[in-house]
């Protein structure tokens, strides 16, 4: 079984083990928990992230998000962002979802399906507009695909990347 659960207390453990395996900077993927101890993982990471979600203690420039983790059965394979409103910045940029699974997992249709419970997840919020906006490295036509099997299109482009929108 495949789906989607919030970053939480409960699986630090489980959760803190995959965000190891997911680089710091990846495919355009940021993941700020790569690299930090467990302590501080559940400490000032996780608790960041729940409050991110309420959209308290919100740095400069950012916005509320959602952080989840992607689950096959009982093992997380990836971590998905899902802002729940765009600034200017991130409307022209980054877009509302960022998304990472680790190497050990790719190929086997979980960021797709990652994507597909993301753009469910998404249509319970209530976004500023009628389409998901997303970004994708040129050099990473994996990630394209996955959104374009998704129904993406590419609306725009720059030296490195694809910008795309997803109908909501």
């Amino acid at each position: 079984m495949i789906y989607l659960r919030k970053a939480n207390l409960e699986d630090a453990t489980k959760e803190y083990e995959l965000a190891q395996k997911i680089p710091a900077q990846e495919n355009g993927y940021e993941n700020k928990a790569y690299g930090v101890s467990f302590e501080e993982f559940v400490n000032k990471t996780i608790p960041r992230w729940l409050d991110y979600d309420e959209g308290k203690n919100l740095d400069d420039g950012h916005v509320p998000d959602t952080c989840y983790f992607l689950w096959v059965d009982d093992t997380p394979v990836g971590i998905f962002k899902l802002r729940h409103y765009l600034n200017d910045w991130l409307r022209d940029n980054a877009g509302h979802v960022g998304y990472g699974v680790a190497e050990e997992y790719r190929g086997h249709g979980y960021a797709t399906e990652g994507l597909r419970l993301i753009i469910e997840e998404a249509r319970k919020l209530p976004i500023d507009t009628d389409e998901l906006y997303l970004s994708v490295l040129k050099n990473n036509p994996a990630s394209l695909k996955v959104q374009q099997k998704n129904g993406a299109k590419i609306v725009r482009e720059d030296n490195t990347h694809y910008y795309t929108r997803i109908p909501l």
